[in-house]
């Protein structure tokens, strides 16, 4: 007993509490991409953690959480799971691009009038010569081609070659390097890169900011 409380009680107290409060931060859905325990709630909407493997939380690990989730600031009462929220705008940021305009091999091939073994071979051909941003496919298949990157006949835009090259050469996360080139960028005074990169007057400029990115993703640890 805990002061009068069971430690199947306690256990569920506390297993409810921070379930409801990362539910209403919206951080639910991201536990698992982050490395953290799940929750399952029952039929009566009661939640049980587990670890990954299916191992129900003790007391003593939902205490270990709960330090790791509001260990950030100076007022654990008030603090959030600063890598949890990162990793819930990443999914957000990777959803929203993977609503924008895409190709499959399929689609490309479609769109060349050739074979999708051809379209296939085109594509990574030129995603070797860093030529073309590639993104995994969310459902675990064939990649995904942008489809800004490309020009009406499914050609890679040759003015994005050499703004292109130094992000892939980083090998850097290809949702960030998409997000940068289709946001509006602080390096650019917020102009959005593979638009400036029309402008002939403009395109070093984009080159240079993209080397610099490029740099900073090395330098990241991964």
């Amino acid at each position: 007993m805990l002061g009068g409380v069971s430690e199947r009680e306690e256990t569920q107290r506390l297993g409810t509490e921070l379930a409801d409060w990362l539910d209403g931060l919206g951080l639910l859905p991201h536990l698992a991409e982050a490395g953290l325990p799940t929750v399952e709630r029952t039929g009566a909407g009661v939640p049980v953690w587990r670890e990954a493997d299916g191992t129900p939380l003790s007391l003593e690990r939902l205490r270990e959480l709960e330090t790791e989730l509001r260990g950030q600031g100076e007022d654990p009462r008030h603090a959030v799971p600063v890598g949890l929220i990162q990793v819930a705008r990443r999914a957000e940021t990777r959803a929203r691009l993977l609503a924008s305009p895409t190709h499959t091999y399929a689609s490309l091939a479609a769109l060349r009038g050739v074979s999708e073994n051809a379209a296939r071979f085109a594509v990574h051909k030129a995603a070797q010569e860093r030529r073309l941003l590639l993104v995994p496919a969310p459902d675990g298949g064939d990649v995904l081609v942008p489809a800004f990157q490309l020009l009406e006949d499914g050609e890679p835009r040759p003015e994005l070659s050499p703004v292109l090259e130094p992000l892939l050469a980083a090998q850097g996360d290809p949702f960030a390097v998409w997000s940068w080139l289709t946001q509006p960028a602080a390096l650019l005074g917020g102009a959005v890169p593979e638009v400036l990169a029309t402008d002939p007057d403009e395109a070093d400029v984009v080159v240079t900011a993209a080397i610099r990115l490029g740099e900073r993703m090395r330098a990241t640890p991964r």
